[in-house]
């Protein structure tokens, strides 16, 4: 394996291995705590600008396969970083190893360094920018490459990730057919399937499965899609979905939000929730180093029930700037952060965490069940 170093915007430098692809990527760095799941993390499009860091110390064990991905076009992330990345992965679904997979995608990797010290770093001074390079070698050199660049801001990483074209989903879930499902089936069959129209910002396909499962007929359309081109459509519900990057930098998503609240019942899931916080006069603010992972308790308020939950996001919405259009519904336990709210009168409620996985517990996906609960309240 060849030389590599990771060089942070600060001046901090890590020296290891590179793996996957040759070259030098710079992105915002950012450490996901999930110790498995490290293939749909690469695929999730909401990672796009960023390179992750797994803290779990030894990543790639059962490989990498064609079925568990969260977008199509492959990785999405920028880079990865790893303590150790396993070469010989043992698993029956395996088609090649995380090394293979990188490369294939020309993604640049780093392997063999302490990812703790870099982990207490960046929760001590804050996700940054920072460059992964196995061609160029001299600290100096890369460190000022990295302060060159304008950081994720600058950029509209949805109109990258977003789907050229609508199109139907019809997929659902991988899992048994336990009584809670055959019950909901049952149900479904009785009242029919609702109509959903997706927006498509980075959209993960367990969000799309999780619909299917609880009674919708998904029509995704392009992140750019015009209000009133959705509006002409036949629907009963709408779904702002996640994405990477900035949500101010998403103007064109907050217009056409503004324009679709009172129309239609709406479900906004992570950068979909802030989309819908600024398309309400509110404001949205960078946390110190993000939420990414798939341990993060959450605590409903409705109800007093403590979920565990899949986040990835590095904004939040600041409900205090909402000046009570909304009331807050969900509250992060870590660092009591805003992770969900509900408008006071509008069939209108967001979430800023992952209900349908992928990877990650499940607690939360009731609120698929949720949002079909409010369009027939509706009718």
């Amino acid at each position: 394996m060849s030389k590599a170093l990771l060089v942070l915007s600060d001046g901090v430098v890590f020296e290891g291995e590179g793996f996957g692809s040759e070259g030098e990527i710079i992105a915002e760095v950012v450490f996901n705590t999930s110790m498995t799941g490290y293939q749909e993390i690469l695929t999730d499009s909401s990672y796009k600008g960023q390179i992750v860091t797994m803290t779990y110390s030894q990543i790639g064990n059962y490989g990498v396969n064609e079925e568990d991905i969260e977008s199509q076009g492959g990785i999405k992330a920028e880079g990865f970083i790893a303590k150790e990345v396993c070469e010989f992965p043992s698993n029956w679904r395996s088609k090649s190893g995380l090394s293979e997979y990188l490369k294939k995608y020309n993604v640049a990797g780093i392997q063999g360094i302490d990812t703790r010290a870099l982990t207490r770093h960046l929760r001590n001074h804050g996700a940054q920018m920072g460059i992964i390079s196995t061609t160029d070698l001299k600290p100096e050199s890369l460190l000022k490459k990295v302060k060159a660049h304008p950081g994720i801001s600058a950029f509209d990483f949805v109109k990258e990730v977003t789907t050229k074209k609508q199109y139907k989903w019809e997929e659902g879930c991988w899992k048994g057919c336990t009584e809670e499902v055959k019950n909901l089936k049952l149900k479904i069959k009785s009242s029919g399937l609702k109509k959903v129209i997706v927006y498509d910002f980075g959209i993960k396909f367990n969000i799309l499965r999780n619909l299917v499962e609880a009674g919708f007929e998904v029509t995704v359309v392009p992140a750019q899609t015009k209000a009133e081109k959705v509006l002409e459509m036949s629907s009963d519900g709408i779904i702002l979905s996640n994405g990477p990057g900035d949500p101010q930098t998403v103007t064109y998503a907050i217009e056409n939000a503004k324009k679709l609240m009172g129309k239609k019942p709406i479900f906004g899931i992570c950068l979909g929730h802030q989309i819908l916080g600024l398309a309400m006069g509110g404001k949205t603010y960078k946390l110190k180093f993000g939420h990414h992972g798939g341990n993060h308790p959450v605590k409903d308020l409705s109800t007093g029930r403590v979920e565990i939950t899949s986040q990835n996001h590095n904004y939040c919405v600041d409900i205090n700037s909402l000046k009570g259009k909304v009331r807050l519904t969900h509250k992060n336990l870590f660092d009591s952060s805003e992770e969900g709210m509900q408008h006071v009168e509008l069939p209108v409620f967001s979430v800023q965490h992952h209900p349908e996985a992928g990877p990650g517990p499940n607690d939360s996906a009731h609120l698929f069940k949720r949002f079909r609960e409010m369009i027939e309240g509706c009718k």
